[in-house]
């Protein structure tokens, strides 16, 4: 299968988890309860899972505006491209968001959206406040389904062939890659919190119990955290508690 064969099917499984759970998200009391004052301001950074936009967090987007944080895309277009490219531009969206709040973020990112955002939080601890990673190979991450490699290596062979703004094989096992998967495994100096789970059907859990983060286990399908209620429940008092050390500091300050 072409790699944009593979990247519709991947959209495909996308539209038929989102037609399953998000009626039960917006019918949960984690959706339906809000506070606008809980987020203090707090800015976030979203970062969207491989082949996916910023259109793809949209919902959680929205729970995090109703209830007071200042949420943006990373605006780095389809995650498609190559890794430390994307750092870079996660790292200006973290300088240029953390001025326009007046403060670090919070990173939060899906499977290699999550991955993404640890490295820039490894590159810039003084940008962020904390870091969410749902569903994240950070261990490995060329340990994701096999569907997945065969997408990102096609990637790489257009690339090849002059097609622009992709990853390339440097990203799959040259510097690039060597370069980052150090950087991926180093100590964080910030607060993290893991969000894994043994129904990930693309993830093998275990890649995503980062040493330096917390974890936290729930029962979802790996494209459906970012639309799962227990996902919610489980980041809410999180979230809260780095949003209420942001106003404390600001009130010794």
């Amino acid at each position: 299968m072409s790699a944009v064969g593979q990247l519709r099917s991947l959209a495909r499984e996308n539209v038929a988890v989102a037609a399953l759970t998000i009626p039960r998200l917006l019918r949960h009391s984690v959706w339906r309860d809000v506070n606008p004052h809980e987020g203090a301001g707090l800015g976030v950074v979203l970062m969207p899972g491989f082949g996916a936009s910023d259109f793809s967090l949209t919902l959680a987007t929205t729970w995090l505006r109703d209830r007071g944080y200042l949420p943006v895309g990373a605006g780095v277009g389809f995650n498609v491209g190559c890794t430390s490219a994307l750092v870079d531009r996660i790292e200006q969206r973290l300088e240029e968001h953390a001025e326009a709040t007046g403060g670090p973020v919070v990173l939060l990112g899906q499977s290699r959206g999550g991955g993404l955002a640890r490295l820039a939080a490894v590159r810039r601890p003084d940008l962020v406040r904390g870091l969410v990673m749902l569903g994240s190979p950070v261990l490995d991450p060329m340990g994701a389904h096999p569907h997945v490699l065969l997408a990102a290596r096609a990637l790489a062979g257009l690339s090849a062939i002059g097609v622009p703004g992709l990853m390339d094989n440097d990203c799959l096992s040259g510097t690039c890659f060597e370069d980052n998967v150090a950087a991926a495994t180093a100590p964080l100096e910030i607060p993290a919190v893991s969000v894994y789970s043994k129904s990930d059907g693309i993830v093998p859990w275990r890649l995503s119990l980062d040493p330096s983060a917390e974890h936290v286990e729930v029962h979802s399908t790996h494209t459906g955290m970012g639309l799962d209620p227990d996902v919610y429940l489980a980041l809410r008092p999180r979230l809260a508690a780095w949003a209420a050390e942001r106003f404390d500091l600001r009130d010794v300050g």
